[in-house]
């Protein structure tokens, strides 16, 4: 027991001694349940939503003003064309597209239904259900309402359900889960494996002394770093290639956008998570530590990227931390390709957004292992 005691108050000692640790294991627990707990919310609302109000009635406005009242969604635009509210769609700024006929007070007026088409993106198959769910309900209590009005003067004439809500479901009209789901695993596995990689490099240098060797020969700080991540490029993409013909060949996965345009965009979200692990590993003493580091890196990636949650469904807060991920914007770019064809006039956002990443992300960690030279 003296033995056993004197060990457990060593490793007391060397626990204290060793902060960044203890920070971790007490404090990255505190920060995720905070974190996690408020952002994540499975009942998807306050969509995007362009309206086409061909009517333009009072008829029309009480409509669109039943789809905001219900909190599922934010009118953000109004269109004058059918193709505008494609585009918006198609682009990613509107999740929902409401279109009015022009003859819709007309056909209530003489008891006829009238068709309001909704168009949802179904490639985010949660916040499609969910704004599916909710115009049927708000199309239902609309008809309601109606029939109920024209029962004060019923004279035995029979009549068609007034409000007509016709959705079409795009992109991944059946709904299959694989379809969502493939692309997400795609990004999560580059992202797991590129920054636990990358995140121990300079580490497993300094811990078997050969960082020195290093720093000796005539390698500039920006080629040491370089050189730790162009290898993993190839790693990555080995694991993007395989990842792809598994979901292709096993779970027909649709590429309808240009393969040579998902691959060029890959490599940039590659380097993004190969220059994070770096980050990563300049700030880590220790492997246990770049490890944990990296781990604090992964949840975040996997809750607030819009992997498995609806980004639409968080609060703001946490809406713009899941910007500060490359995760984020490579999930839309793996899905405009693969599900709706889209190209890069419609991804240049994401594409800016990773290449500012990689900027900063390097930049940061060549000065930060520069001081630590020093």
């Amino acid at each position: 027991m003296i033995r056993l005691k004197a060990l457990l108050i060593k490793e007391f000692i060397q626990m204290r001694r060793d902060r960044l640790t203890f920070v971790m294991m007490i404090g990255f627990p505190i920060i995720q349940l905070l974190v996690f707990g408020f952002a994540i919310n499975t009942d998807v609302k306050h969509l995007p939503t362009i309206v086409f109000d061909q009517s333009l009635s009072q008829d029309s406005r009480d409509f669109i003003a039943s789809l905001t009242a219900s909190q599922y969604f934010d009118i953000t635009d109004a269109s004058t064309s059918y193709q505008d509210v494609t585009d918006h769609i198609q682009s990613g700024k509107t999740k929902v597209g409401i279109i009015i006929p022009p003859d819709l007070s007309a056909n209530l007026k003489h008891g006829q239904s009238a068709a309001i088409q909704v168009i949802v993106d179904a490639s985010d198959s949660m916040a499609a259900s969910s704004a599916i769910s909710a115009a049927q309900m708000v199309g239902q209590l609309k008809s309601q309402e109606i029939i109920l009005n024209r029962l004060q003067g019923y004279t035995g004439k029979t009549f068609a359900l007034p409000v007509d809500v016709r959705i079409r479901p795009w992109y991944n009209p059946d709904f299959v889960s694989a379809f969502y789901m493939v692309p997400g695993i795609l990004g999560i596995i580059l992202t797991m494996t590129m920054v636990m990689i990358t995140s121990m490099a300079i580490v497993r240098e300094r811990e078997r002394g050969t960082l020195e060797q290093l720093i000796v020969t005539p390698l500039k700080t920006h080629e040491l770093i370089l050189g730790k991540i162009i290898p993993y490029v190839f790693v990555g993409y080995a694991q993007a290639t395989v990842a792809l013909l598994v979901g292709i060949l096993v779970f027909d996965l649709p590429i309808r956008g240009s393969l040579g345009l998902l691959y060029g965009l890959t490599s940039l979200f590659i380097i993004a998570s190969l220059a994070l692990g770096v980050l990563i590993s300049t700030l880590s003493k220790t492997q246990m530590q770049a490890m944990q580091m990296s781990f604090f890196i992964f949840l975040p990636s996997i809750l607030l990227s819009g992997f498995m949650f609806p980004r639409e469904a968080m609060p703001l807060f946490f809406n713009w931390l899941g910007n500060l991920l490359p995760l984020t914007f490579y999930l839309q770019i793996l899905r405009g390709i693969i599900l709706k064809g889209v190209g890069l006039s419609v991804l240049w956002t994401q594409i800016l957004a990773l290449v500012v990443f990689i900027a900063i992300v390097l930049t940061i960690s060549i000065k930060k292992f520069q001081k630590k030279l020093a």
